[in-house]
């Protein structure tokens, strides 16, 4: 793949992820065989931070040229969640829909995603929500990346292009962050601190129905691995349970703040915390 002058056009690719709203979690449940999550019923949503990886997307897209298109893994009813993302400003969408991907775990998911980013040609950027929020295990974006054979940052909370065909990407760590220069194609999974997802209006929402959503299935693929849907996954959900919190309070004895700040450091003492 040639390397990218900012004054071509990015080709930049967006992985989205159709998830529950927020607002039904208490209506969340799992299927009693199968483990997975039932979404029958359930309104849903882009996912949050697949939502801030779109935004960044429009936003290097309007600074410097470029084109967009997302990709979704989901059943067809979830076609409104990507016009969505469409209204945002994407150019147009693959939506991956067949009965065989069912179940997929986080391997299964980034192989199909990523033999359809292979199949829809060249590319600068993926872009990713760092985790979505129904699993948040964090693993898709470097999978991908992996199946790609292209580098992958995570955490990622800035995106800047510089000359010829470099980023300086930040990425946020838990003692602070590091700035790394890199050169597409490459794998980037961002947090929410990168940016403030636009407000979408009537007039995007209806020019939105006139851009192309293409639906593909396993045989537009070239899915070479048996390693997606439930039963070919190497890992799947064996339980989801809330564990049983026991808490009580007791007083502290003493006549004063002083006296009670003894009691509690003789207390923490016997228990091993100092």
């Amino acid at each position: 793949m040639a390397p990218l002058l900012l004054s071509e056009t990015m080709r930049i690719i967006v992985c989205l992820k159709p998830v529950p709203d927020p607002k039904y979690w208490h209506r969340v449940s799992l299927d009693p065989e199968s483990k997975t999550m039932i979404r029958e019923g359930l309104a849903s949503t882009i996912n949050p931070l697949d939502k801030n990886a779109l935004e960044e997307a429009l936003r290097l897209k309007e600074q410097y040229g470029g084109d967009v298109m997302v990709i979704s893994m989901a059943p067809p009813e979830m076609t409104p969640v990507i016009r969505q993302a469409l209204a945002m400003g994407a150019d147009r969408a693959i939506l991956l829909s067949d009965r065989a991907f069912g179940g997929s775990d986080t391997l299964g998911t980034a192989y199909i995603l990523s033999e359809a980013i292979k199949a829809a040609g060249d590319f600068d950027l993926v872009l990713c929500g760092n985790e979505t929020i129904d699993s948040g295990t964090a693993q898709v974006s470097a999978q991908v990346a992996e199946f790609l054979d292209v580098p992958n940052l995570m955490f990622v909370s800035r995106i800047e292009p510089v000359q010829g065909s470099l980023f300086r990407v930040r990425c946020q760590s838990e003692g602070g962050y590091r700035v790394v220069e890199i050169s597409p194609p490459m794998v980037l999974a961002v947090l929410k601190e990168i940016n403030n997802p636009r407000y979408v209006t009537m007039m995007n929402i209806l020019a939105a129905e006139e851009k192309e959503i293409r639906v593909w299935s396993s045989g537009d693929l070239q899915l070479t691995e048996p390693c997606f849907g439930l039963a070919d996954s190497p890992t799947r959900m064996v339980d989801l349970f809330k564990p049983e919190l026991d808490r009580r309070a007791e007083m502290l004895d003493g006549q004063d703040a002083e006296a009670q700040a003894k009691e509690l450091a003789t207390r923490l003492h016997r228990l091993g915390f100092c």
